[in-house]
């Protein structure tokens, strides 16, 4: 399959047209959000929907989010729609919130999953909201990445991934969030974050005071996944990774990579401040993301795809803390670790013996 490639600036309404185009006929095309890049097909077709699972090499049993341009596009895709649901459009639409509710019997089930719920959003992107209104439908888009990759938060990334696998590549610049949409389910009495994301716990507190955070977010099973992320390895780089959070492991942080990079290629994503504590050494690549949670929001994808063109072997990030932005920023920087967290103590033993070391990197 040719793979058209259209430049949003240059070319602002060639690639819509087009786009909506062969959303319309059942094919995929993959646009700019505020968030990152989406890979959208024909929300209300299952077979349009079941192209994307192929494409991404994704199994099917996750469920998609319908994206919309205008909230009257919502009236035939749920049932019931509870007064918080609707606070949170009037709030924060159109922008990086997704909000579950009770599906209508037109959502195919290839977009929920078989669940009895729908995630629907209202993206902010100018060329995402003139996509969809060309469709003239609800676009289902997962992430235009291969399936367990880091998402794609500009059109180069998508291109490396999906050339040849769809239809249309719309080029719209950098995303200018960098992480996914939060999604909040508003289905029970209390509303619940299902996945952290753009618009943080604090924002939505504000307007509904209580607001719970899914146990699956601490790392429980979750069988049967509520939302798009909720299961299996996701935002993944192809090295080993291990987050260094707290402040005494941060410390050895500089020496433990330098002692790494003796054995193989080693990465280290961290601040502008912590950056400066570090040991240069060969085969010792520092990324530095800047400063603040939104900065690292924006370049963390793009920073795990940069230690995959290094050919790294191992990769240590440092980790932020959990308010504001950071509550996302940590959930995609641990999923993407597999959940491996390294303390002052493990650091410490590895330190005192460079065979475990070497073992421990190379394993």
């Amino acid at each position: 399959m040719e793979t058209q490639y259209f430049n949003a600036v240059k070319q602002p309404e060639a690639g819509t047209k087009l786009g909506g185009s062969v959303i319309r006929s059942g094919g995929l095309v993959a646009f700019p959000t505020e968030t990152v890049y989406g890979l959208g097909a024909n929300g209300l077709d299952g077979e349009a929907v079941n192209k994307i699972f192929e494409a991404k090499g994704r199994p099917n049993d996750n469920p998609l989010i319908l994206h919309i341009a205008k909230k009257s596009d919502l009236k035939d895709l749920w049932r019931s729609v509870p007064e918080r649901a609707r606070l949170l459009m009037d709030e924060f639409w159109p922008g990086p919130l997704t909000v579950i509710v009770a599906k209508s019997s037109i959502v195919p089930d290839e977009v929920s999953a078989g669940l009895d719920t729908v995630a629907v959003r209202m993206p902010s992107h100018p060329v995402a909201a003139q996509l969809i209104r060309l469709a003239g439908t609800p676009v289902a888009a997962p992430s235009a990445n291969l399936s367990g990759k880091p998402s794609p938060t500009d059109a180069e990334t998508v291109l490396a991934d999906m050339q040849g696998r769809i239809a249309c590549i719309i080029d719209g610049g950098a995303c200018a969030v960098g992480v996914e949409s939060t999604i909040v389910d508003t289905t029970g009495e209390v509303p619940v974050i299902l996945r952290p994301g753009g618009i943080t716990r604090e924002q939505l507190e504000e307007v509904l005071g209580r607001v719970e955070l899914d146990p699956a977010l601490a790392g429980a099973e979750t069988l049967k996944p509520r939302a798009p992320g909720m299961k299996y390895r996701h935002y993944a780089p192809k090295a080993k990774m291990y987050v260094v959070e707290d402040k005494e492991a941060l410390k050895l942080l500089p020496l433990l990579a330098k002692e790494a990079a003796k054995f193989t290629p080693t990465a280290v994503i961290c601040s502008g401040k912590a950056a400066e504590t570090m040991q240069r050494a060969q085969n010792l690549h520092i990324l530095n993301w800047g400063v603040g949670t939104t900065e690292l929001a924006v370049k963390l994808y793009r920073l795990l795809r940069r230690c995959d063109k290094l050919g790294v072997g191992v990769i240590f990030s440092e980790g932020v803390t959990e308010d504001g932005l950071g509550l996302a920023v940590m959930n995609r920087m641990r999923k993407a670790a597999g959940r491996q967290v390294l303390t002052a103590a493990d650091i410490e033993a590895l330190l005192k013996n460079s065979t475990q070391l070497k073992s421990f990197v190379l394993k």
